[in-house]
């Protein structure tokens, strides 16, 4: 059970955590829409596209992400404070999990996104732009063991890392880019760009979303649970 819902926070959370960066960046607000397919062709027929959305006030992200088995999870993250939350729409009632506060969710952020995963990581800059809904994008070309060959990712520079955190280190904004799960490797792109200011609800944690920790909320679907099973 604990580790369905590491796998359901992954899904939300894995572009959201990294290691951040340090340098001025260039202000963005508004939303990106990502379509995201396995890159097996094998598995295509068997796993179908989705999609991400990203909003952003260039302060704080939601990350909407859309699965068949899932259905809608939301993560929201304050860029600035390191707080984020999770939103889970369950049987039992509606949950606002905490993601920063205990050992658990420090391990597990840490899983995919340690340093050590990092320096697996070689990057080689590519000269040329390439135009991707009307803008100019970067290559650069990424290696990895995980990878059968170098991959081509697109990105805007200068835009902060944290609005779509998987490769900090490209030194932007990703748009087209892929990563690696223990099940298989999903390729990412952007389908849509919006600028514009999106209403700051879109960043609050509803009234109806009740506060927990991770620990809390695994707590209350365990006995969830076993009032099921006593029934």
């Amino acid at each position: 059970m604990r580790t369905l819902i590491l796998s359901i926070t992954l899904v939300c959370l894995l572009p959201c955590f990294g290691f951040g960066q340090s340098k001025k960046t260039k202000s963005f607000s508004g939303m990106l829409e990502y379509k995201i397919s396995v890159r097996d062709s094998a598995l295509q027929d068997l796993v179908p596209d989705t999609r991400m959305v990203v909003y952003t006030n260039d302060t704080i992200v939601r990350i909407e992400n859309f699965t068949d088995r899932l259905g809608l999870q939301i993560a929201i993250k304050h860029m600035v404070l390191d707080k984020s939350y999770l939103l889970l729409e369950t049987e039992f009632g509606k949950y606002a999990i905490q993601m920063d506060e205990t050992k658990t969710q420090e391990k597990m952020q840490a899983s995919d996104t340690t340093q050590s995963e990092a320096d697996k990581f070689s990057y080689t800059k590519k000269c040329g732009k390439q135009r991707l809904h009307g803008r100019k994008m970067n290559r650069v070309l990424v290696s990895n063991p995980g990878f059968e060959e170098p991959i081509e990712f697109l990105y805007l520079k200068g835009y902060s890392t944290k609005i779509v955190d998987t490769y900090p280190k490209i030194g932007g904004l990703p748009t087209k880019y892929s990563v690696i799960t223990a099940d298989a490797i999903y390729d990412y792109e952007l389908v849509k760009i919006s600028e514009y200011a999106p209403t700051h609800d879109l960043f609050g944690v509803p009234s109806d979303f009740k506060r927990v920790s991770f620990d809390e909320f695994i707590d209350k679907m365990i006995e969830s649970k076993k009032k099921q099973e006593g029934e």
